[in-house]
């Protein structure tokens, strides 16, 4: 997370809903989905992953049984930037002939799986994962499983380390103020910071971003977000959509 700034509830709310709502559709414009996906789905590997767009709101369990607990409930529309909800698919299993899938949460603890039936989704897949390696301070963007952008990022400090784990892109904010001190574009990931609940208005979200700061690429300065150089995070937004599976390793 970014030091001496609201993040991300404050700022980014200003800078990007609006633009965001026009240009990511909501839930009642999406069409109906498509079953004959579901006997493709599945968890990600190096080369594929699938990623469900949320059609209506729906409640997420630990289990494929709608008498299950549920984890939490999600609206079709993100929060932060209020374009389309969609998450990653991390498995499926068919019970008594309805698909349900297995998806990765954006909430606490860090790696939270739920349930839910598939037509509460679309489907698409990407051929697209983001690896950050925390020892070589670097982003690597993979397509079908060979590297396609290898850049320096920055990475949290000793006391307010960056999680690692696997995650995906909960959404893409777009901020059109490329000198403000998250840069032009912000990709929050379905991680959490591990040692702060709050942070600047926030809820401790970690994010890819760019910088005002670049002198610091390459070091530990945030509270847990990754930096990038805003042309990268530039060239990243091109390519990189909600979904995306992200893991970090130190």
């Amino acid at each position: 997370m970014p030091k001496n700034v609201r993040y991300p509830h404050v700022m980014l709310r200003a800078l990007a809903a609006a633009a965001l709502v026009a240009s990511l559709p909501g839930a009642a414009q999406a069409a109906t989905p498509q079953y004959s996906t579901g006997s493709r789905l599945h968890a990600p590997t190096a080369t594929r992953s699938w990623t469900g767009r949320l059609l209506v709101p729906t409640s997420f369990r630990t289990t494929p049984s709608l008498s299950a607990k549920v984890v939490v409930t999600l609206q079709p529309v993100a929060p932060l930037a209020h374009g389309a909800t969609s998450l990653l698919v991390t498995g499926t299993r068919r019970v008594k002939g309805v698909l349900w899938v297995r998806v990765l949460l954006p909430v606490r603890p860090n790696g939270t799986q739920g349930w839910a039936r598939a037509d509460a989704f679309r489907f698409v897949s990407t051929a697209l994962r983001v690896l950050i390696d925390q020892s070589d301070r670097r982003l690597t963007l993979f397509r079908r499983g060979r590297p396609i952008m290898r850049v320096p990022v920055a990475i949290g400090t000793s006391a307010t380390p960056t999680p690692t784990g696997k995650f995906a892109v909960a959404e893409m904010i777009r901020t059109h103020t490329p000198g403000a001190f998250l840069g032009p574009v912000v990709f929050p990931l379905t991680g959490y910071s591990r040692v702060l609940n709050e942070y600047a208005g926030g809820n401790g979200r970690v994010a890819m971003h760019g910088t005002s700061l670049p002198r610091l690429i390459g070091t530990r300065a945030s509270h847990g977000c990754i930096r990038i150089h805003n042309s990268n995070v530039a060239r990243l937004s091109r390519l990189v959509r909600p979904g995306v599976p992200v893991t970090i390793r130190l």
